[in-house]
Formats: structure tokens, C-alpha cells, sequence
């Protein structure tokens, strides 16, 4: 873990937990969400019980981890299986530390998780993460849910994928895999017309002379001060929180296992918003803000 998270740690525990139950419970739901569940989908769940074992003591583990160990113990998950789990998840779910909308997001955020876990996305996957959606409107106008629904719309417009969308669709989904907390956005999609964009700029340019940067989660290379160092050596500013005024929010590398959702945190949503309300902040993955330091000197 980055020791810059470590100091949230103590804070979060209960709430880790709640968010491990959403998860699994969104990916049961992504894998199967098309009838079928093959090995790479299993492997994925594998990864979860890998991610979560040294909590396989404490409470809601010691329930949770027997019950997924077995239903993969003959490496098929039965529907049976399926519905046990899921069963298991709902009534282990608290909502002492999470509303439903974050508890829902976090499960949307694993439903996509576990539809690309075989790294195909097929047209009956699609439609059933809009039945999903439909399900949980809920969510309406909290990112990504929008997102999502309006690129589905958009892909099944002529009732196929074709090359281009399915890689546009996986690049998307891959935002959002619920169990990798320490990883974020390495080559988020961008769609013609602005009607989906994703979280950070492609290939974006990035001047420093006069401009506003905020960072968010941590840094796999330097410290937070570093980072403002190097900012106002080159002529910008860095500022505590997004705002209209800010002019590039650089998301960290490692994340942070503490964000109550999957990859992003409070000022993400912030930069969102703003960027929807007609705001020019730049959401910019942190190694294209390194290559941007290189290219200044």
C-alpha cells in the first residue's frame, strides 16, 4: 500500500469491508449478467478471494470467502451457487457507512468489472446492464451511470459491436474494475460527438506557465510536495480543491484504497460536475502529467 493511504487506513475499516460485500456482490452480477459464466470470469473471481484472504478471520469474510472457495472448488458456478452468494452478499450488506446510491455505485462500478473479465463484451451482456440500469435509476445523474447508459444506447443503436465500439466499451468498462483500488485510468476512451468522454484527456497538452493544477490520490513516483515543487518551478499554481478556475486535476496512479468507489474520489466527482456544467478543467492521468514536466525541462 502507498504509505500515503496508510493514514486513511485506520478510518475506513468498517467501510472497506461494506464496499468488498458491494463489490463481490456487482461482480456475481457481471459475470453472469449473460447467462454464462466462463473460466477467465471465474479466475476474476478468483482474484477477489486472493484480494480479501488475509481478512478471511473477521466477520463478514469468515462468511463470505468459504461460500465463494466452494463454489469454485470444481471450477463451474452453478446457478445454485450463483444465487447463494448473492443471497449471502444482500444480507451481509450494511448500510451503516453508505447510502444505497454509493452502495449501488459501488456495485455498478463491479458489474462492469465482471462483464469485461473475459475481455469480451457481447450485445446480450449489454442488455442486460441496461436492464441493470433500468433497475436502478436510483443512480440517475451520478457518474458513471449516465455515462454508461448513454454509450450503451449509442452502441446498440444498429443492434451490433462492431471493432471500434467494442474497444471503446472496454476501454470505459476498464475504468471502473472494482478490485484493482490501486490502479487508475491508463487509457480511458473518448466518443465522437462529446456525448461520452472519458475520465482523463487523451494525449492531452499540458502548459504550466499561468495555470491551476489539483492533484488527487497518490503519486507512484514522487510526494505531494514534490509534485507542487515541480508545478511552481514551471510557472503554475497547485490548489488544494477543483474548481471553474482550476485547470488540470491529475489523478495519481495509485489510487486509493480508501475512495468509497472503485477508482475515483470526491474530487473527481468534483471535476465532473464541473466539466459538465461547461467548466474547462482537464482531468489528466498522472503519467501524462510526467511526460508534460520532461517535455518543459
Amino acid at each position: 500500500m502507498h504509505a500515503d493511504h496508510r493514514k486513511y487506513m485506520k478510518f475506513t475499516g468498517r467501510a472497506r469491508i461494506d464496499k468488498a460485500v458491494n463489490s463481490l456482490l456487482g461482480i456475481i452480477e457481471g459475470v453472469s449478467i449473460d447467462g454464462v459464466i466462463n473460466q477467465l470470469e471465474l479466475e476474476f473471481l478468483r482474484i477477489w478471494l486472493a484480494d480479501h484472504d488475509e481478512l478471511r478471520d473477521r466477520h463478514p469474510f469468515n462468511e463470505l470467502i468459504p461460500a465463494v472457495e466452494a463454489a469454485l472448488a470444481d471450477r463451474v458456478l452453478t446457478t445454485d451457487e450463483r444465487q447463494d452468494i448473492i443471497w449471502l452478499c444482500e444480507r451481509l450488506r450494511s448500510s451503516n457507512y453508505y447510502d444505497k446510491t454509493t452502495s449501488d455505485l459501488q456495485r455498478l462500478h463491479a458489474v462492469v468489472g465482471g462483464i469485461i473479465a473475459d475481455t469480451q463484451i457481447s450485445e446480450t451482456e449489454l442488455r442486460g446492464l441496461s436492464a441493470w440500469l433500468d433497475a436502478h435509476d436510483h443512480l440517475r445523474s451520478c457518474w458513471p451511470y449516465d455515462e454508461i447508459g448513454s454509450l450503451i444506447t449509442s452502441v446498440l443503436a444498429d443492434k451490433r459491436i462492431d471493432e471500434q465500439e467494442h474497444q471503446l466499451l472496454f476501454r470505459f468498462f476498464s475504468e471502473f474494475v472494482a478490485l484493482l483500488d490501486g490502479r487508475t485510468i491508463l487509457n480511458p476512451p473518448v466518443a465522437d460527438g462529446g456525448s461520452i468522454l472519458g475520465l482523463c484527456a487523451v494525449c492531452p497538452e499540458i502548459t504550466f506557465n499561468g495555470t491551476k493544477f489539483c492533484f488527487t490520490g497518490a503519486s507512484a513516483r514522487y510526494t505531494r510536495p514534490h509534485l507542487a515543487e515541480t508545478v511552481a518551478r514551471l510557472g503554475g499554481e497547485v490548489v488544494a480543491a477543483p474548481s471553474a478556475k482550476v485547470h488540470y486535476l491529475v489523478i495519481g496512479a495509485d489510487g486509493n484504497p480508501c475512495w468509497a468507489y472503485a477508482c475515483y474520489g470526491r474530487k473527481v466527482e468534483k471535476a465532473v460536475e464541473l466539466r459538465k456544467a461547461g467548466a474547462r478543467i482537464m482531468i489528466v492521468h498522472e503519467h501524462d502529467f510526467h511526460d508534460a514536466v520532461t517535455d518543459a525541462g
